[in-house]
C-alpha cells in the first residue's frame, strides 16, 4: 500500500528523529485526548519539540496553532513540516536545541 503525502512526511521526520537521538512519541487521533495536540512530541537535548505535518499548502486547524502557540509560549519548539521543508528539519532542530530559531 502506498502512503500518503503526510505518511511519507511523517516517516522522514521519524528518521530525522532517531537520527538526532531525540525523544518522541506520537500521540494517538482517537478522539479520547485533547484535541490539536501536534502529531510529534519530543524531548531532544531537553527542548520540548512539538511538529504538526501537512501535506501540500494545509495548515494547522485553529486547535492545532492553539497548542502549538501555547507550547512556544511555554518554552518549547513547535513547527509545521510538510514536503516543502522536510529536509530542513535536522537543521531547525538543530537550531532549536541550540536557541537560535525564528519563530
Amino acid at each position: 500500500m502506498a502512503k500518503t503525502p503526510e505518511g511519507a512526511v511523517k516517516a522522514k521526520i521519524k528518521l530525522v528523529l532517531e537520527e538526532l537521538g531525540c525523544w518522541y512519541f506520537m500521540p494517538p487521533a482517537n478522539g479520547y485526548g485533547r484535541a490539536g495536540i501536534p502529531d510529534f512530541i519530543g524531548c531532544l537535548n531537553g527542548l520540548l519539540i512539538a511538529i504538526e505535518t501537512k501535506s501540500g499548502k494545509k495548515e494547522p486547524t485553529a486547535l492545532q496553532a492553539r497548542e502549538m502557540r501555547r507550547i512556544r509560549e511555554a518554552g518549547g519548539y513547535a513547527v509545521k513540516i510538510n514536503e516543502e521543508n522536510v529536509d530542513q528539519l535536522k537543521g531547525l532542530l538543530e537550531a532549536a536545541v541550540r536557541r537560535d530559531w525564528i519563530l
